[in-house]
């Protein structure tokens, strides 16, 4: 309990000034490396749809929150709802390692819409985002990634709602009491769940609207006078770290407070397909880069990961068999098939014609992927890969990956995150927009008001 009351009083004082320098530049490129797939998404046929819906359903609304791209405005909950889907769908938007978590597509909707409706500044919009990260991102880690995986829970939905009630609490100016309240009533409203790879459902997306919403009503809640229990994580009873992981370490949620920042270690993703994959994507490129390999001359491919990305990439039926575009983003085997046959990987391998083609779905039948018990010791603080490719002629090729592109310990750099954002938006507004969609971002601190995209 004292761990969560430790976290609401620094959120409650924390001022963005009083922190290492490159935490502003942080937020902007968590904001760039959200809003940029977001507005990619932006031709979705199911979200467009989704979108549509709820416009209907709030029509006369006063609209004073923008859904990005779209060219709409509309309330402050449903333009986070929809922009956190978007950010989400394509699969691109950053994973924090140690939680597992996509915070961005969900800290960055809620503070975005937020600061729109409170006429926010953008100084403190950027000090929001960093209150967002620091909460998911030390509420996820402590949870346990992998026992939480394990018993089914999909982690930015459950954690992901502390994430967006502690952003909207700092713009509502909450003091430390009343931030704990908003995460006491974000973490009952906890929820998310594994159970779309049984059959491809599509979902998924919704845990990371639902978060958003639940913890911008949180906050809400908690300012109009709703209390929400300081023991939400550990109770014996009902507590969200008992019910819901074997692996949990509370004293992770506010050790070395102030003094190490969650924003600064966030994974940029560079591939668009669940972070799992992209170890495997890595170790194929490095392989082909290595040995001059001829697809047709491979007789099996054995890829080793992690317990929980054997789970997510290898062990489902939609992993092993993939047809439409989620299946082929949770498929260890087909990724790995498409770097192999097409040395190259990107938003073209997850079209739906693609997906289906002979060549494709022949390679990946041969590629086994297998839990590897030394990969999944080091797992969440290294993700891991090991691939080993037998030929028709008795040769084996091996090439590992202990961290893939886009990590901590082997980033994106600023430029690389820019160049990604703008390539994504320009596919759905043009170049022009995309640019000044970048640039504005870029220079947000230096803005009394926020863009509109």
């Amino acid at each position: 309990m004292q761990e969560l009351v430790n976290l609401s009083k620094f959120l409650a004082d924390f001022h963005i000034e009083s922190g290492p320098p490159e935490l502003i530049l942080a937020a902007k490129l968590r904001i760039l490396d959200t809003v940029g797939p977001a507005i990619g998404a932006g031709k979705d046929s199911m979200l467009r749809s989704i979108a549509d819906q709820y416009y209907q359903m709030e029509s006369g609304v006063d609209g004073r929150a923008g859904v990005w791209g779209q060219k709409k405005k509309t309330s402050m909950r449903t333009a986070a709802f929809l922009n956190g889907m978007f950010g989400h769908i394509l699969e691109m938007d950053d994973v924090h390692a140690g939680s597992k978590a996509h915070v961005g597509s969900v800290v960055v909707p809620a503070a975005w819409a937020a600061a729109e409706y409170l006429g926010s500044t953008s100084m403190e919009l950027l000090e929001a985002i960093v209150c967002g990260f620091e909460t998911l991102g030390r509420i996820g880690s402590a949870i346990g990634a992998a026992g939480h995986r394990t018993r089914g829970w999909h982690v930015t939905g459950t954690v992901g709602t502390f994430g967006a009630a502690a952003s909207v609490a700092k713009l509502l100016k909450l003091d430390a009491e009343h931030t704990l309240y908003a995460l006491g009533i974000a973490g009952t409203q906890a929820s998310g769940l594994w159970a779309f790879l049984k059959d491809g459902a599509t979902n998924k997306v919704l845990h990371i609207g639902r978060a958003v919403t639940n913890g911008i009503e949180a906050a809400f809640l908690s300012k109009a006078g709703m209390s929400g229990s300081r023991y939400i994580l550990d109770a014996e009873d009902g507590g969200l770290f008992p019910a819901t992981s074997d692996s949990y370490d509370l004293s992770l949620v506010d050790r070395d407070l102030g003094k190490t920042y969650e924003i600064l270690d966030i994974d940029t993703k560079p591939y668009p397909s669940c972070r799992s994959t992209h170890p495997g994507i890595d170790a194929a490129f490095a392989l082909i880069n290595r040995v001059d390999l001829d697809p047709n001359a491979i007789e099996s491919i054995e890829v080793g990961i992690y317990l929980v990305g054997y789970k997510q990439t290898g062990a489902s039926p939609i992993s092993k068999n993939p047809q439409r575009q989620l299946d082929a983003r949770f498929s260890m085997p087909y990724c790995v098939a498409c770097v192999l046959l097409d040395r190259e990987f990107g938003l073209e391998q997850m079209e739906p014609e693609h997906i289906v083609q002979e060549k494709y779905q022949k390679l990946l039948q041969r590629i086994h992927v297998y839990p590897d018990e030394k990969l999944s010791a080091k797992y969440p603080k290294h993700w891991g890969c090991a691939i080993k490719v037998r030929t028709f002629d008795g040769k084996v090729y091996e090439e590992s990956v202990s961290d893939p592109s886009g990590s901590a310990a082997n980033p994106m750099t600023p430029e690389r995150i820019r160049a990604k954002s703008f390539d994504l938006a320009r596919r759905t507004i043009g170049v022009e927009a995309a640019e000044a969609m970048a640039e504005s971002i870029m220079h947000l601190e230096k803005q009394n008001r926020l863009p509109e995209f």
